[in-house]
């Protein structure tokens, strides 16, 4: 039902920068909370941040905080997260998630909660 596909992913030196884009379908794409996901080879799926639908809060891991900014552009169907001061244990395969019910405080943190998921972008940054 929902269409989301994530772009902008390549590979950086230590310290550089990306923007990864989110591009979601649906004429509700202002009533989704959008959130990012990464993961890295042998290790679980982690939350990155999230921006949510109701109030426009963010929230982030305390791993990116200060470095990255997630937004989103209503009007282009599309949540950005800006990656700055990027690491090497940054390098992961970022997912982009559509979560389009209501859910309570910190839902949107949850990987489970999210209805729709795009097919990632790999990440890798080189020290």
């Amino acid at each position: 039902q929902v269409q989301v596909v994530e772009s902008g992913g390549g590979s950086v030196q230590a310290g550089g920068s990306l923007r990864l884009s989110c591009a979601a379908s649906g004429r509700t794409f202002s009533s989704y909370t959008m959130g990012w996901f990464r993961q890295a080879p042998g290790k679980e799926r982690e939350f990155v941040a999230a921006i949510r639908w109701d109030n426009g809060n963010t929230s982030y891991d305390d791993s990116v905080k200060g470095r990255f900014i997630i937004s989103r552009d209503n009007a282009k169907n599309t949540a950005y997260l800006q990656m700055n001061s990027l690491k090497s244990e940054d390098t992961a395969v970022y997912y982009c998630g559509a979560l389009v019910r209501p859910v309570g405080p910190r839902g949107e943190t949850r990987e489970y909660e999210y209805d729709y998921w795009g097919q990632g972008t790999q990440v890798t940054v080189s020290s």
